[in-house]
């Protein structure tokens, strides 16, 4: 009992006179080991980290433009939350993180990795892959990326009131209005992460439309390459 006591006493002691121990000793628990991203057929994507303690102004202030990046991979923890911050599912009634045209929900996100090509399954938090080809160069176009991801924003003006089908040039610019908003959400999320990222619009849409096998009523608009700054 004694002994006990002794250690109760000495843990407090230290903690109020060294706080120093108290955090050298919360600095020695385990961190959770990060996984790396699997080449499956069907990824399914880990619950998103909702507790980044930068703040939303720091998180603006801190956002930049990165076009070189460091080889190191993203771990799937780190795709995971990029992909629910970017598009994902955020109430009960399946609405999304970014706003949409009369909820359309028509911004389909394409996860470029060396392994393929797969579509964020927002419903599901999963990627289903598309592709066995790694698109990569398609998508950084004119201007070499070595990233190690690149997410590829796609409109589908099908996912519109049947009564708006007519209107094609609406219903293209209210996609490239969905679009930005999904990129912003990227910028956003890769600036309070630490990761580097730029929104691009270049990319080969002729080699990538059929690459992706999208259909008539897709629309690519816009690409993000994110990585670790180098």
């Amino acid at each position: 009992m004694k002994r006990l006591l002794f250690n109760v006493f000495a843990s407090v002691f230290c903690a109020l006179t060294f706080p120093a121990c108290a955090h050298a000793t919360s600095n020695n628990a385990e961190v959770p080991a990060e996984t790396e991203i699997p080449a499956d057929e069907t990824i399914q994507l880990k619950e998103p980290d909702k507790t980044l303690s930068v703040s939303l102004m720091q998180a603006l202030s801190d956002r930049k433009s990165q076009r070189e990046f460091a080889e190191k991979p993203l771990s799937l923890e780190t795709l995971s939350s990029l992909l629910w911050a970017a598009n994902g599912v955020n109430r009960p009634d399946g609405r999304r993180t970014a706003p949409s045209a009369v909820n359309s929900q028509d911004i389909d996100i394409y996860v470029c990795l060396a392994s393929g090509a797969y579509l964020y399954d927002a419903k599901q938090h999963r990627l289903v892959r598309v592709t066995t080809e790694d698109v990569r160069k398609q998508v950084a176009g004119r201007q070499p990326m070595a990233a190690p991801v690149f997410l590829v924003l796609v409109g589908d003006v099908s996912r519109y009131p049947g009564g708006m089908s007519s209107q094609r040039q609406v219903l293209e610019s209210l996609a490239a209005m969905d679009a930005g908003y999904v990129s912003q959400n990227i910028c956003l999320y890769c600036s309070a992460a630490k990761l580097a990222t730029v929104p691009r619009a270049s990319m080969d849409k002729d080699a990538l439309t059929k690459s992706l096998q999208l259909k008539e009523s897709q629309i690519l608009l816009l690409n993000n390459p994110v990585g670790y700054a180098r």
